[in-house]
Order: C-alpha cells, then structure tokens, then sequence
C-alpha cells in the first residue's frame, strides 16, 4: 500500500490536520483489542470477531473498490497478498492472541515487526540497514524479553505469545507488500482501493477459515462485560467495524499524505500505549513494573528504528532500495 508524500513544504495548517489525523488513526486501532476481548470472553471465537470486523468494514468501505475496479486487473497478486496478510493474517494472530494474553502485551510483541522488516532487509534482500535503526532492534528485542519475564522461566503463556509473534510476521508481509509498487510513481495503486479490495479478499480468506454460519449470533443481541460493566455486544461490534477499521485505516492513510513517514510513523507508535492504558483502565489488565519498562523499551526501540529512516532516497539507489524499505516502514504503524 504505497503511499507518497509531498516533498514540498508543507503549511502549519496541513501539518496540524495530519497530526489530528494520525492521532484519530492511532486511537482507532489502539481500542480494537479491548473492544474485541469481551466479545471473545462473551463466547465469540477470536476467528468470528475477525471475521464481523472485516467483513463490517468490507461492506463499508464497498463503493470504494468498485471505483478502484480496475486494481483487479492490474494488481491482483498485491491485492490478494496484502488482504491476506495484511488483513486477514494480522487480524486473526493478534485477536486470537488477545484471546490468552493481555491486550497490552500482545500488541507489545507484535511492535517487533519493525525489528523484523528490518531483518528481512539486512538478511534477505542483503541491504544495508543504518546503525541507528540496527540498534532500534536491539532495544525492541530487549524490551520485549522484559514483557514477556523471560526471567521467570517462560510461564507466561507460550501460545499466546505465539499467536502474537505470528501477528507480527504477518505484519512484516504487509510492510514488505507495501514496498512493492512504490518506485510507480503516479501509476502506484490508490491507497485507498488496496485497503478496500484487500478487505474484501481477508473477508473471503476469513470466511472459508472462520466459518461464520457456526457462529452464536445471539451473542450479538446480549451484552458482553468489560470488567463488570454491562455493554451491548452491537456498540462493541460497531466500534471495531466503523472505528477500529474503517476510520483507523482511512484516517492513517490521509495522515501519511500530509505528514513525513517519520512523523507519521512516530505518532503510529502511541496506539501501543493507547491500547495498553485503554486495557488497564476498561479492562482491568494490569501490568507489572517490569512489563511496563520493557514496553516503554519496545516503544523507544521502535522510535529509533523508525525516525532512522532517512526522508529521501540518495541519487544513487533505484526507486526499490533500502532507503524505500525503511521509508516504508516508518510510514506504517500496526493494522490491529
């Protein structure tokens, strides 16, 4: 999901409405979590969830793939790998590991994404990676072992983390597919019909996995408890539909537009702070000392590793060289 920025200056006024913008987005996806867990605790399968909110926000964001029709036939393989990936993959790892582990420490370890595109350019593609952006990962890997207590003998859940850990390689695969296309310049994909048609095809991956004809549906009619207080199930389902989806997707998007990768990529890093207080204080998780450093170390890794990212490819890379691999990591923050 290639998404170019204005290289010229940009107004106050335009910087102001993109900072608001990236700020909603962070928000949106930071409150999926603790919308979705007391739908799963309710009696709802984490795949189901998954699969009302793509399909919700699919149905939604409906009119826009049928105006980007033609990426069908220009772009089928990106379409199809980003909806599988970076909807559908994303999506069901990290609600099914919200499902075991707290919200905070799953979106946490899911932060190791960066480290691991990184990984993938330093390893894979045999690229060359700054110093700065070596040493986010270090910090990030660090920071994680401190969430998780690596100290105590690994008696958190291990499947949990699991589940969180694939979250974050689908989420490599989503910003490895963004890479590709950015060196297109005006023929680069609109944004905006990717996310639409990549809905669309998670919602066919979801279906043939999740299927939703054995959901309980009257879970949907009752209320769901967040920690001891009654909510409907249709106010929680409506805000992971329209908020934790549509708006986060839209809103990061135009964030992107009107701001640096590294400024929008910074703003990105609050939704793990959004969605761990948000936890704390709507769901009751709370957080040890230590877990709390270690995430503060994630986050601070993945600051480094993102604000590492120069703001312009040199003369003498082509348009899919490293540079375009971190600018595009610093562009992006999670898809929860």
């Amino acid at each position: 999901m290639p998404v170019h920025t204005s290289q010229g200056s940009q107004g106050n006024h335009g910087r102001g409405v993109g900072l608001g913008l990236a700020l909603v987005s962070a928000v949106a996806f930071g409150g999926s979590g603790v919308a979705a867990k007391p739908l799963i605790e309710a009696g709802l399968d984490p795949l189901h969830v998954v699969w009302l909110r793509v399909a919700g926000a699919a149905l939604v964001m409906l009119p826009l793939a049928v105006r980007h029709r033609a990426l069908v036939k220009r772009r089928p393989a990106l379409l199809a790998g980003f909806g599988l990936l970076g909807v559908a993959g994303v999506q069901a790892f990290y609600f099914a590991a919200i499902s075991r582990i707290p919200v905070g420490v799953a979106l946490l370890v899911e932060y190791l994404a960066p480290a691991l595109v990184l990984g993938w350019v330093r390893f894979v593609q045999r690229r060359p990676v700054s110093r700065g952006a070596a040493l986010g990962v270090v910090l990030a890997v660090g920071g994680l072992a401190c969430v998780v207590e690596v100290w105590s003998g690994l008696s958190f859940d291990v499947v949990g983390l699991l589940l969180a850990l694939g979250a974050a390689c689908c989420q490599v695969g989503y910003f490895v597919l963004s890479d590709q296309g950015s060196d297109a310049g005006d023929e680069a994909p609109d944004p905006l019909g990717v996310i639409a048609y990549g809905l669309l095809v998670g919602t066919l991956v979801l279906t043939a996995v999740a299927r939703p004809w054995t959901m309980d549906w009257s879970v949907l009619g009752g209320s769901a408890d967040m920690n001891g207080t009654s909510v409907l199930a249709s106010l929680l389902l409506g805000w992971i539909v329209l908020i934790a989806t549509v708006v986060a997707y839209v809103t990061g998007v135009l964030s992107v537009r009107r701001l640096s990768p590294q400024v929008a990529g910074v703003v990105a890093c609050l939704e793990a702070v959004i969605a761990t207080v948000l936890a704390w204080v709507l769901l009751g998780e709370h957080l040890s000392a230590p877990q709390v450093v270690g995430g503060a170390v994630v986050l601070l890794g993945a600051f480094i590793a993102q604000s590492s990212a120069p703001s312009k490819p040199s003369l003498e890379q082509d348009a899919s060289g490293p540079n375009d691999a971190e600018r595009e990591l610093a562009a992006h923050g999670t898809a929860v």
